[in-house]
């Protein structure tokens, strides 16, 4: 039997920056239209059109959702030509479909890739998520400490006060008493109303962002998508699944999860190298957002490797036809 062709995220990584500027690029004319199930739908038809220009055999692992939920890009589709690499998809055409709907800041396409078997099949729970940026040693912060024991730790490491540390955290009425908490150690939180993919990429970048630690619930799939990101640019991720009752359990297990308490770190959720891109739909923090001129469209990304560390931002100007 022939060897399986190996993954070569070097001569894939540009393919990946074409498969998210394409989903970027269908939402132009859906950003402050109000309608995401539009924008939504755009992203998603271009995504899954670039990708199976891709010469990979890819098995969607983070997706839209259930194959009964969802008609295209659901977790199991297989896409690209089927000759290639056998590889893992973790993918979110429009990480930000509300924003993108209301012309709100840092909706992205997102996408990463890694070998067969790499990435974490994260059911669609809620997970638990504690991230800060490259630097630290491991175990600076940690979920088992209290939101204010983190903000604490993570003061005394980078040897400032706890008024210079600033907590990302989406605005949801269930975090209501760790923002109480996180505002007893007088530190800034900047509230997000979605997006927390790049709410933890932010972490990486704190001096572009000034965020230093990002904390609260929200999907697991979008954590390991941020946990392929962080791989890329450096940084601690650490998550928990959250059940809310037992048929979320059972959505667990039958993705091969055993171990239903286990706390996740950045490399048990992405074991080996990833490829990611980003594409900055509106504008924010990390990227730029889409620019539309008469006959063209112009829309920033950003392009990273773990085997490398690398981190290459792209424009990409293209005519509207």
């Amino acid at each position: 039997m022939a060897a399986s062709p190996e993954f070569h995220d070097r001569m894939l990584s540009l393919g990946l920056a074409r498969v998210s500027e394409a989903a970027a690029i269908a939402c132009a004319a859906h950003i402050g239209r109000g309608d995401e199930k539009a924008a939504d739908q755009a992203a998603v038809n271009a995504m899954r059109d670039q990708l199976n220009k891709l010469d990979i055999r890819g098995v969607v692992v983070i997706g839209e959702g259930e194959r009964d939920e969802a008609p295209m890009l659901y977790i199991g589709e297989e896409v690209g030509t089927g000759q290639g690499p056998a590889v893992d998809i973790a993918l979110d055409p429009l990480e930000g479909t509300t924003l993108t709907a209301r012309d709100m800041p840092n909706a992205l396409a997102v996408i990463a890739m890694g070998p067969r078997g790499t990435l974490l099949h994260a059911p669609d729970v809620y997970m638990d998520k504690l991230a800060i940026g490259p630097g630290f040693k491991p175990g600076t912060v940690t979920l088992a400490m209290t939101p204010a024991e983190r903000v604490s730790a993570l003061a005394a490491a980078k040897g400032v006060s706890t008024r210079d540390i600033t907590v990302c955290v989406l605005d949801r009425p269930r975090h209501a008493e760790m923002i109480a908490e996180l505002r007893s150690t007088q530190c800034a939180i900047r509230l997000i109303t979605d997006g927390d993919v790049a709410g933890v990429m932010h972490c990486a970048e704190p001096q572009k962002t000034g965020i230093d630690m990002y904390m609260g619930s929200g999907g697991a799939p979008e954590g390991v998508l941020a946990a392929a990101a962080l791989k890329c640019m450096g940084g601690q991720i650490f998550g928990k699944l959250l059940f809310r009752d037992e048929a979320e359990r059972e959505r667990a297990r039958k993705a091969g999860i055993t171990n239903l308490d286990r706390v996740y770190t950045r490399d048990d959720m992405v074991t080996g190298d990833v490829i990611f891109s980003a594409t900055g739909v509106t504008d924010g923090s990390l990227l730029p957002g889409i620019r539309r001129e008469p006959g063209w469209v112009t829309v920033e990304t950003m392009l990273m490797r773990s085997k490398t560390g690398s981190v290459r931002r792209m424009t990409y100007r293209n005519p509207v036809r």
